[in-house]
């Protein structure tokens, strides 16, 4: 059987006789486009919630937790975020990358000294998801306190 030709506008993929998917009324030049805007909502959406999830971990250990404390003072460097908490400058800085990639922290080297001090991009995701999710808890508590006035029919 012989091979069927495959015109340049064809991909190699493409059977003869098979055409790509085009929406109606979507030019075909702009469809790349839309899709590629599309997957970027998507991998932000994405990315918002796995931002949320570093953030909860982050804020779920108590040591991280001081050196957030500590640092709400004002920048200090990871040898004086160190002394109190009785343990190893290496645990700290492995605390101190988790915190750095949640985006509650910042750190930077000037010289030998690393210093550190508190990034609000996290605090704002952080802010932005409580605040989304208290609207809705606020609406569910509403219905159940409106049913729980309802008069019961057997009394």
């Amino acid at each position: 059987m012989p091979t069927p030709k495959i015109s340049p506008k064809m991909s190699p993929k493409m059977s003869p006789g098979i055409k790509p998917k085009i929406r109606p009324g979507i030019r075909p030049e702009i469809q790349p486009r839309i899709k590629s805007q599309i997957r970027s909502q998507i991998r932000s959406q994405i990315d918002l919630a796995i931002n949320i999830d570093r953030l909860f971990h982050a804020l779920g250990d108590p040591t991280r937790r001081a050196i957030l404390d500590r640092l709400s003072h004002g920048p200090l460097s990871v040898s004086a975020l160190a002394a109190p908490l009785d343990i190893t400058l290496t645990a700290v800085a492995q605390h101190l990358q988790i915190l750095e990639e949640s985006g509650l922290v910042l750190t930077e080297k000037l010289g030998r000294v690393r210093t550190c001090r508190i990034e609000t991009t996290g605090f704002s995701a952080l802010e932005q998801w409580i605040r989304d999710h208290r609207s809705l808890w606020q609406r569910r508590l509403d219905q159940l306190s409106d049913l729980l006035d309802e008069p019961d029919e057997n009394e």
